[in-house]
């Protein structure tokens, strides 16, 4: 059988992978495009679609994320973390949260200054940031709109028209209005926002929006508005079910791929290697796990790495895999009210709730299902006594990398209405968390390939989480505050004792079922030197993955172990990028989604030059908006 030819190859269907391949199919319908999704589809699936049923993708048989074991680490108490990544076409935008979240400009400008990448500065990005919303773009002369941000007051720095929504979702939680109601009366220094995410500032608590259409009720995910809705398309080839098992090169400029089934969704299918060649250029999509691995299986990597694994060695490039980064999550979970609305009959897999709600959902795109449970929260920066309070092992890290930006929270904190944790026997309770994630994590790690020709052989990964003594101080602080949010939100009831840390035998702060809240103006409860002790315990057991894993492929200087460069090419070969979270150098504050999407749309405007389409007028900056940033 003769080798497929396509002028574009992109391995890995996540969400960066497959703006890239729309936006291009769309600019260029005679481009031949060939996307390899290692997951399975998920067109029209309501476990996709309906934005509740985020949890069940976590479920330990999951078909559609992948989990990743690390190294049994001390600092998290001897356990070996378990790190799940989106496994199906669209990624993270098919299967996350689908909070909506905009990274501090600062983070980008880092990019631009601390890193070295020419046009990656938040004021350079801005347009594309706009662009998800509603810039205007150009395919052979017809002007497609982009995405519609439906939450009003009007705001600059947001569009209005286009296929990507976002809104507060179907559902407003009792615990999320009583979180906002709190916090104007507990923390008056912080103030409310009516728009978390405008890119000026930060610390500041509101309404949390979320990746669904306000009408619909839907999930907007990458597929089905940059990949289904070209479904007429077929010089767009989607394979899923394929994983990329190395780059081809023809000397040092990148021919194609090798690819096998992926034998959990093709069950029958015949393990053997099939080839594609690219006549333009190779795109790996796959992922801060995966497209570090299909680098080492192709000989581009760390010397060492490649010797151990058999490999023969195409370029020495010692930072591939390394500079792993994510956001850590603590979510101590409370009891709440009966009379309260929550995700958990869903955790449940409660028949009667799903089928009650969800047909509210067809009939209207309303109501619980058209909920993410997420509905208030802060990006918080500490004050002068709240960092004393966190103590001096952060001290260091506020000097040098917060003090000097003052748009970068140290924490989300926020309400979660469900235990999305391990549920007691007893079901039918419902329960609302006050959640934390840390937004720089100070701790970074590593992920290898440990097989030259084995796809799902365990990789060699050490995610670094909690190595640092700074992220600790921010933890334990950080659930001392949550814990004084929780006990006074009127659907409070107490701690879920299980899920919480076991202070000693008569502790001033024991944990327990409650029969209310407390008042408002109640004193903070005062931690003993044991009681740290068995919170840090606590941390270190229960601290785990955000999902937001990014930096393994690092857009860096060569010599300073960069991967790629500001154009997104892989050092030393040529025809072959790198498009996807891999790619960031530095940690964002912000769930990643919006990273993701921004990466695809930069890459879909430098792969358009190199390639001599007009893809697209990405529109002017507000000057007002500019001089924010």
């Amino acid at each position: 059988m003769s080798e497929a030819i396509y002028d574009i190859i992109i391995a890995g269907g996540g969400t960066a992978g497959c703006v890239l391949a729309g936006r291009l199919a769309a600019a260029d319908p005679t481009l031949t495009i060939l996307v390899i999704e290692c997951g399975p589809t998920t067109r029209d699936d309501p476990m996709h679609t309906q934005p509740a049923r985020y949890i069940s993708h976590l479920r330990p048989d999951s078909t559609t994320v992948k989990f990743h074991t690390g190294k049994e680490s001390a600092a998290l108490g001897g356990r070996a973390p378990v790190v799940p990544c989106g496994q199906c076409l669209g990624g993270g935008s098919s299967v996350n949260f689908a909070m909506y979240t905009r990274a501090a400009p600062s983070d980008y400008d880092d990019w631009a200054t601390v890193y070295g990448n020419k046009g990656w500065s938040a004021a350079e990005l801005l347009p594309l940031l706009q662009k998800v919303h509603t810039s205007r773009v150009f395919s052979l002369g017809a002007l497609v709109e982009c995405e519609t941000y439906q939450i009003r007051p009007r705001q600059a720095t947001h569009g209005y028209t286009g296929p990507l929504k976002v809104s507060y979702g179907g559902f407003y939680t009792e615990a999320a209005q009583e979180f906002l109601n709190v916090a104007a009366q507990y923390d008056k220094t912080r103030g409310h926002t009516d728009d978390v995410n405008d890119l000026s500032e930060c610390n500041k608590y509101g309404r949390w929006p979320k990746w669904i259409d306000a009408v619909t009720g839907t999930r907007s995910d990458v597929p089905h508005h940059y990949i289904y809705s070209q479904s007429s398309n077929r010089n767009l080839t989607i394979l899923t079910g394929y994983h990329v098992k190395r780059v081809t090169f023809s000397g040092t400029v990148a021919s194609g791929v090798e690819y096998v089934h992926n034998n959990r969704v093709r069950h029958d299918a015949e393990s053997q290697v099939i080839t594609a060649r690219a006549r333009r250029m190779v795109v790996l999509s796959a992922g801060t796990f995966g497209s570090p691995a299909i680098l080492e299986r192709s000989g581009i990597g760390s010397p060492e790495v490649l010797k151990k694994i058999g490999v023969k060695e195409i370029v020495d490039l010692p930072g591939v895999g390394e500079n792993f980064q994510d956001h850590l999550l603590v979510t101590p979970p409370y009891l709440a009210a009966e009379s309260t609305h929550t995700l958990d009959f869903i955790v449940e897999d409660n028949q009667e709730e799903i089928a009650t709600w969800t047909k509210q959902w067809l009939e209207n795109g309303t109501g619980l299902m058209a909920a993410n449970g997420l509905d208030a929260g802060i990006k918080l920066r500490p004050s002068k006594s709240d960092l004393d309070a966190i103590g001096d092992a952060f001290r260091q890290r506020w000097r040098e990398f917060y003090a000097p930006s003052p748009d970068k929270p140290i924490l989300w904190i926020g309400v979660m209405t469900m235990l999305a944790g391990e549920r007691p026997p007893t079901p039918g309770k419902k329960y609302f968390c006050i959640g934390s994630y840390l937004q720089h994590p100070a701790s970074v790690g590593y992920v290898h390939a440990t097989s030259a020709n084995d796809v799902e052989a365990p990789l060699d990964f050490h995610p670094g989480y909690l190595d640092s003594p700074a992220d600790v101080a921010v933890f334990k602080w950080a659930y001392k505050r949550s814990r004084e949010f929780a006990r006074r939100l009127p659907s409070y009831r107490g701690e879920l004792a299980t899920h919480h840390p076991a202070f000693p035998s008569g502790s001033a702060v024991a944990v327990g079922e409650r029969s209310g809240p407390v008042a408002i103006l109640e004193p903070d409860l005062e931690y003993s030197d044991e009681d740290d002790k068995a919170l840090e315990e606590y941390i270190r057991q229960v601290a785990s993955t955000c999902w937001h894993c990014l930096g393994t492929c690092a857009m860096k200087r060569r010599e300073e172990g960069g991967v790629v460069d500001s154009r997104l090419n892989v050092y030393g070969v040529e025809g072959l990028k790198i498009v996807d979270l891999s790619i960031c150098p530095g940690n964002v504050a912000a769930n990643t989604y919006s990273t993701a999407v921004l990466i695809g749309e930069k890459a879909a405007v430098l792969v358009a030059e190199e390639l001599g389409i007009r893809m697209a007028d990405t529109g002017a900056i507000d000057p007002m908006v500019k001089a924010r940033l």
